[in-house]
């Protein structure tokens, strides 16, 4: 009888329609595919029927999280390569259905099935969020989904995150590597402050303030009294005693608050970093009306947004599978003409849209380092399948912001006058 590893390769191009361009290393020992590529190792039986359960996205991500599936080689290389196969095929590629009426590709699935032992589901991996039909984006399902991304241990996130404790893209000055983490978020909380052109005595809302990095480069560096909202329990706690630590407490407050709760506005600006993909489609108008009561005429809105390429049929939008269930529950992305438009509706005037794509990237292989240089921690502290979620998850964003499949803007609004004034500088990129 074949070989595992080589019976596999068979099957696996029977229904792909494409030679395998990785190796693969299979439960018996045996290897098949081309000698020096990206190796997947199928560790047991029971990803194959993970597969089988759950074809695509979500059977490879369970199996992959309950360490049935490794990769060994270079880790992007392989997620590239994965994502070509699974993911990025193009309009060219056979939809299932139509793979399988070919007599072939039903022999290749009848191996599989022979080779995958019992006929039983495996259980989902206990790091996936259960999905119950349910509204979304109401105060109660926001801060479960909050709570299960970011209450995973402030420790497990200062060993991927460092010292800086900022869980958005930095600002790079060269992508060449002589800038170090610290410096690029630094730079970045900088530029957020003059964008918003903070000065002394200024009320500042910084809305999912995390663990309150840019409360406190904003109260120091630039003298604002600064609120700053988050649903973690976790964030608020380690925010509050960076505060006591700087000596800021009576410049900034952190709440375990609700951006829809906030009542004691006006602000003279607002921050919004890496939040609103927690908003959703359905709530973003809303949440950009909340904003622009929250603000002054005249007060800017900073809303930094992770971004998703338009698609041509904009209803048939789906969240992305793995994400959904394993990092961010009811995460939903927008195209960045779409969230320009909300802002405006809101009444917001739009300024300024600064495209960071590229250093999205660069952070993001900077957080994979620095969680696989103490790997052997990351997995005590989080567990080794919230561990896996982590790298995978990173990894392939990395290549994702890469590739531009996603994007990353910076967009300043401003709540004008009533006669329209906007309180701008005629040279708005004066902060460059």
């Amino acid at each position: 009888m074949p070989e595992a590893a080589s019976r596999l390769q068979s099957f696996a191009e029977q229904l792909l329609g494409v030679p395998l361009p990785m190796r693969i290393r299979a439960w018996d020992g045996s290897q098949a595919g081309p000698p020096g590529a990206p190796t997947l190792v199928i560790r047991n039986r029971r990803a194959l029927r993970r597969l089988l359960w759950k074809p695509g996205e979500l059977g490879l991500a369970r199996a992959w999280v309950a360490g049935d599936l490794d990769i060994e080689g270079d880790f992007y290389a392989a997620l590239d390569l994965l994502s070509g196969l699974v993911w990025e095929r193009g309009e060219d590629a056979r939809s299932l259905a139509e793979t399988l009426r070919e007599p072939g590709a039903r022999a290749a699935v009848g191996g599989l099935v022979k080779m995958a032992g019992l006929p039983v589901p495996p259980s989902p991996p206990r790091e996936e969020v259960p999905r119950l039909r349910r509204r979304r984006h109401t105060r109660g399902t926001d801060k479960r989904a909050v709570s299960h991304h970011y209450d995973v241990g402030n420790d497990f996130y200062g060993l991927v995150l460092g010292p800086s404790m900022v869980y958005s893209c930095a600002y790079w000055e060269t992508p060449d590597g002589t800038t170090t983490l610290e410096d690029a978020q630094r730079d970045k909380l900088d530029l957020i402050c003059r964008k918003l052109a903070l000065t002394p005595g200024l009320r500042l809302l910084d809305v999912g303030c995390g663990w309150g990095s840019l409360a406190v480069h904003a109260a120091r560096e630039y003298g604002v009294q600064v609120v700053g909202v988050t649903l973690s329990q976790e964030q608020a706690a380690y925010a509050r005693k960076r505060v006591a630590d700087e000596g800021l407490t009576d410049r900034v407050e952190i709440r375990v608050e609700d951006y829809r709760d906030v009542s004691d506005g006006p602000f003279d600006a607002v921050s919004s970093v890496g939040m609103a993909e927690h908003v959703g489609s359905e709530q973003y108008l809303a949440y950009a009306r909340e904003l622009y009561a929250l603000l002054k005429p005249g007060g800017r809105l900073l809303n930094h947004q992770i971004a998703r390429r338009p698609q041509s049929d904009e209803d048939a939008y789906s969240l992305d599978g793995f994400i959904d269930a394993y990092v961010f529950p009811d995460g939903e992305l927008a195209p960045v003409g779409t969230t320009v438009t909300q802002l405006e509706r809101a009444g917001f005037e739009v300024r300024d849209v600064e495209s960071i794509r590229e250093h999205y990237a660069l952070t993001l292989r900077q957080w994979v380092t620095g969680l696989e240089a103490d790997w052997a921690r990351a997995q005590q502290l989080a567990g080794p399948g919230r561990a896996r979620v982590w790298r995978l998850y990173m990894a392939a964003s990395a290549l994702a912001f890469e590739h531009n499949r996603l994007g990353v803007n910076q967009v300043l609004a401003v709540r004008t006058s009533g006669s329209g004034a906007s309180g701008m500088p005629l040279r708005s990129r004066a902060w460059n």
